[in-house]
This record gives C-alpha cells, sequence and structure tokens, in this order.
C-alpha cells in the first residue's frame, strides 16, 4: 500500500475501488461526480445516504464490522464525469476537523486489498472536507489526494460544486425585549434567617391494579403484586426507543441508534452474573434476553427480558435494567426511551416509565427490580451513565443498591 501526501496523484489499476475515511467521530461520507470544470451536472450526481446512488457510484451506510464507505465501477462512470470526489462530514456540525484528531482516506480495489492510504494534514475549522478525487486522465484513471475543507459546511461544498438545495427556513425573529424599569427604592427590611432546606420529597410508592397500568415517575417504586396481594413470578421487561431524525440540507433521515438492554444479577454490590446480547440466558435461566436489536425500527418493545421472580437464586438481592449505546451515541439522539413491565402470564401492561428528554450520555439505568423481604419490587430509575457495554454500566450500578 502506497501512502498520498496532499496534492499528490497515481495511477489506478483496478477497474472498481472503494473508498473509505478513517475519522475519530461520528461522520457520514458521500461522494460528487464532477465535470471538467468542478461541478455537478445534475443534483443526481451528488450521492449520498439519501440518494445513495449514482452513475458508476454507491454510497453505503455502516453496517455490522464495516465503516461508511464509497463504492466506485470505473467503467460505469459516464464518459462526461471528469472525477468523482469523496467526501466526509461531522455529524456534530459544531465540531471540527482541527478538534477531533487526523482523519486518513482509504483506497482499496474491490478485494478488499489496500492500494492508498492518504492522513490528512492541516485541517483546523473544516467540519467537512474533500478528501480525494479518482478522475480521468489521458483514458486512463488516477487517485489524487485533496484534503480541501470548508470551514462553511456543506453549504459551501454544495455551492462551489453547484448544487442547488431548497433553502431552510429563516429562523423566528426573537420576541422584543421591554426596557428594564428601574426599582423603586425601598427601606431594608430587617434579615430572616434563612429556612432550612427541604429534604427532597420520597415518590410515594404505588400499586398495580387489574386493567390499569401505572406511568411511574424517576424514583417512583411498586410492589410486584397484582390485585388481592399475589405476587408476580413472571415478567417481562420490554425496553424501547426511536432514533431521532436528523434533518440536513438534502432532506432528513433516521440515524440508526445500536441500543442494548442488558440485565445485571447482583447479591448485594457484588455482581454474579448477566443477561445480554452476547449471553441470553443467566447461568440459572431464571432471567432471558429474547434478541439483539441493532436499529430501534419498528413500534414497541425494541429488546426484551424476561424475569421468573420465582427462580431468581435467594442471594440474588437486585436485577438491574440497563440500556447502552453499543456504537457511542447519546441519548440526545433518542427520543421515546421507555422501560415497561408486563405481567408475563398475561400481557397485561402493569407499568411503564418514559424518558422525557435527551441526555449526553451513553447509557441509562432504567429501572432496579429488588427484594425486600419475601417480595419483589420494582422503581424506576433513569439515571445517564457512561456505558457502551453492560460491564462498562457495573461500577456505576453500585449507588443505586440502597
Amino acid at each position: 500500500m502506497d501512502q498520498l501526501t496532499k496534492g499528490t496523484n497515481a495511477p489506478l489499476h483496478a477497474s472498481r475501488v472503494t473508498l473509505t475515511v478513517d475519522v475519530p467521530a461520528p461522520a457520514d461520507l458521500s461522494a460528487l461526480l464532477v465535470t471538467e470544470d468542478g461541478k455537478v451536472r445534475t443534483d443526481a450526481d451528488f450521492v449520498f445516504y439519501n440518494q445513495p446512488t449514482g452513475p458508476g457510484v454507491r454510497c453505503v451506510q455502516p453496517t455490522a464490522g464495516q465503516a461508511w464507505r464509497v463504492e466506485v465501477d470505473l467503467a460505469a462512470v459516464p464518459a462526461d464525469v471528469h472525477a468523482v470526489r469523496l467526501v466526509t462530514s461531522l455529524d456534530d456540525a459544531s465540531a471540527t476537523f482541527g478538534g477531533i484528531g487526523q482523519p486518513v482516506a482509504h483506497v482499496s480495489d474491490d478485494a478488499g486489498t489496500p492500494l492508498f492510504a492518504f492522513p490528512m494534514t492541516g485541517l483546523t475549522t473544516e467540519s467537512i472536507v474533500v478528501a480525494l478525487e479518482v478522475y480521468r486522465r489521458a483514458g486512463a484513471w488516477k487517485v489524487r489526494a485533496v484534503g480541501q475543507g470548508y470551514a462553511g459546511g456543506l453549504a459551501d461544498l454544495i455551492t462551489d460544486h453547484g448544487v442547488s438545495v431548497e433553502d431552510a427556513p429563516p429562523p423566528p425573529a426573537p420576541a422584543p425585549v421591554a426596557a428594564p424599569v428601574p426599582p423603586t427604592p425601598v427601606a431594608p427590611a430587617p434579615a430572616a434567617p434563612p429556612p432550612a432546606p427541604a429534604a427532597p420529597a420520597e415518590p410515594a410508592e404505588v400499586q398495580l391494579t387489574k386493567a390499569r397500568p401505572v406511568s411511574l415517575s424517576k424514583g417512583q417504586k411498586v410492589t410486584l403484586t397484582k390485585d388481592g396481594g399475589v405476587a408476580l413470578t413472571m415478567v417481562r421487561m420490554g425496553l424501547g426507543w426511536d432514533p431521532v431524525r436528523k434533518r440536513g440540507m438534502f432532506g432528513s433521515r433516521e440515524v440508526e441508534i445500536d441500543l442494548d438492554a442488558s440485565a445485571v444479577l447482583l447479591a448485594g454490590t457484588e455482581p454474579v452474573d448477566v443477561a445480554f446480547y452476547n449471553n441470553l440466558r443467566t447461568r440459572d435461566g431464571s432471567v432471558q434476553h429474547t434478541g439483539d436489536n441493532r436499529t430501534g425500527e419498528g413500534d414497541g418493545d425494541d429488546e426484551t427480558i424476561l424475569i421468573d421472580l420465582t427462580r431468581v437464586p435467594v442471594h440474588v438481592t437486585s436485577v438491574m435494567l440497563v440500556v447502552s449505546s453499543y456504537e457511542g451515541h447519546t441519548f440526545e439522539q433518542v427520543q421515546n426511551a421507555f422501560c415497561r413491565l408486563v405481567d408475563h402470564t398475561t400481557g397485561a401492561e402493569l407499568a411503564r416509565y418514559t424518558l422525557a428528554g435527551g441526555m449526553p450520555h451513553t447509557g441509562m439505568i432504567m429501572a432496579r427490580v429488588y427484594r425486600q423481604g419475601s417480595a419483589w419490587k420494582l422503581q424506576a430509575v433513569g439515571e445517564g451513565i457512561q456505558a457502551r457495554t453492560p460491564s462498562d454500566a457495573i461500577p456505576a450500578l453500585i449507588r443505586y443498591l440502597g
């Protein structure tokens, strides 16, 4: 594999190439098909997530084990297209390449053999970069290391290449602010001692009632018995979320968010077992994870965990229900996150805790199922933590076990 520096070029001997960029932050890839004057022929020559195919070019979103990539079949690129330019842009429009570290562009053939690498140096305030281009020269194809950034972001880049888009609606005008009125002087009153701070009120514990699900607030607890004091035996914890639609100048798309539900079993403060996507059943079989959902797509529960309360070992005092973000997305990129409790025997929903508003965390402790004497209880937690896997979450669980 050869390494390119900015401005250098090299011949391409492969007829199909794959273009990627390693970026130490969430980022997208796209491609521009341009003529000799550096402009697109039509808006269809901008290939990106909402328009993933063009003549001879395909933009492929990340899948398990594979990053964003742009695949180019050089023989299928129209004759009036002079170059295919590879563009990388940061998901966070407020971030810059100077602040996240050096991106590296790669070219490989269709067999996956690396051909060229281009570490992009000198980037500072740019949020979007033309990384490299494959172009025609004297009847053959070559690759050039470009590394040209745009501090003005996507708007600057597309204007430079002749792409037209709908204008975004202007932001609403700020409401007029009234001029402050000077206060009327008054004689100072004698200072009173400050009141003692009130202790935060503990949410009242509620009871489960047949055919009337409980809507839990943060910290609230329920006793896991049904009408008539009959103890629940098999409960299903459903966890769900929806990805936030990402809006851009070229439309919107749903960002796939891979959240993972897990159940961590603890004896006192000591973790003893876990059920999650890589271990769907605890050793004793009392807790089962029903399978992984990698996108949050669809209505209802995205992942579920079954807990047979009659089989949980006597030394286990708590089962913590945790959601973690495998790809490192935060809950600011998630909406409608919820945790619900279902009587698995009847299918009736008993309680639901809905998370209001996103948090800048990659994990969430959703709920705690715990013993109190001979009874089991559920507590809605809803606390953000930094966790991309269940093991990352374990150190943060201890303070919620009291």
